[in-house]
């Protein structure tokens, strides 16, 4: 909300910001459907294990049962090719998306801060906010991977809740982009997310569209962790390294076998 111009009387100010909190209540109904379509979206941007697609049915039938909006419509088109497909083509789609694209990838901190130090606070920044929720995050992934933000806003609700999702806004624009570009069946699952935040601002889209031109940032030897940027703007160029992939363990040969050899 915009500041409200000082030559009105305080009691105007207070009233008028009340009013906007009556509008922007939801009723428990509301919320409840909110976190449930939060809920979904977390799901649905999880690796397509054999646990997550035998859950289809339960998936389809539950995106069925919502109530028709921007968000319901993006999700029923994402399901109409998720719910047939053969399950090897959903996992190796899923990592050629997001696990192999730079624009695309599901850390929200690599946006802001690039991998640095600072990156390494944000983490730890999220980390903290879930603690002091209640909120127990099983550790098997970073707290800046959206699946998790996204279940923190199911749990939580839209203000405290949604506030990382609301922080990492252009990045997720940035995500939309690069699966609308890919073609990507998950631009949808995105799409229905951004009905959910705030409409973008001028300089939001203008920093996201500089960044989808110009690809994320890399590491760069010697750069400052602790730069000016962080309060919602990009990290400066050529401070994004995504996480490389973890190499195949290898098995060395067993020295008993050959001291058989005759050579």
């Amino acid at each position: 909300m915009s500041p409200l111009p000082t030559t009105l009387p305080a009691i105007a100010r207070a009233r008028v910001r009340a009013a906007v909190r009556r509008r922007s209540a939801m009723t428990p109904e509301e919320a409840d459907r909110r976190a449930l379509l939060l809920r979904l979206l977390s799901l649905l941007l999880q690796y397509p294990d054999p646990e997550l697609t035998e859950a289809r049915p339960s998936l389809a039938a539950a995106v069925a049962a919502l109530p028709s909006s921007p968000a319901a419509g993006e999700l029923a088109a994402f399901m109409d090719w998720f719910d047939g497909r053969d399950p090897d083509l959903l996992a190796r789609h899923y990592v050629e998306m997001f696990d192999l694209r730079r624009k695309s990838s599901l850390y929200l901190t690599y946006y802001l801060h690039g991998d640095t130090r600072r990156r390494g606070m944000a983490l730890l920044a999220l980390a903290q906010r879930y603690r002091a929720a209640g909120w127990d995050a099983d550790g098997g992934e970073l707290p800046d991977h959206l699946p998790v933000v996204l279940e923190f806003a199911a749990l939580v609700g839209p203000g405290r809740g949604e506030a990382p999702l609301r922080q990492h806004r252009r990045g997720l624009e940035l995500i939309h982009r690069a699966l609308t570009d890919a073609e990507s069946p998950y631009r949808h699952v995105l799409g229905a997310l951004l009905t959910l935040l705030p409409p973008p601002t001028e300089a939001d889209l203008a920093a996201v569209a500089e960044l989808a031109a110009q690809g994320p940032p890399q590491e760069e030897v010697g750069l400052d962790p602790y730069g000016a940027y962080g309060a919602g703007e990009f990290a400066p160029p050529e401070t994004f390294v995504p996480p490389p992939p973890a190499q195949p363990t290898r098995i060395p040969p067993v020295a008993a076998d050959r001291s058989k050899d005759p050579r």
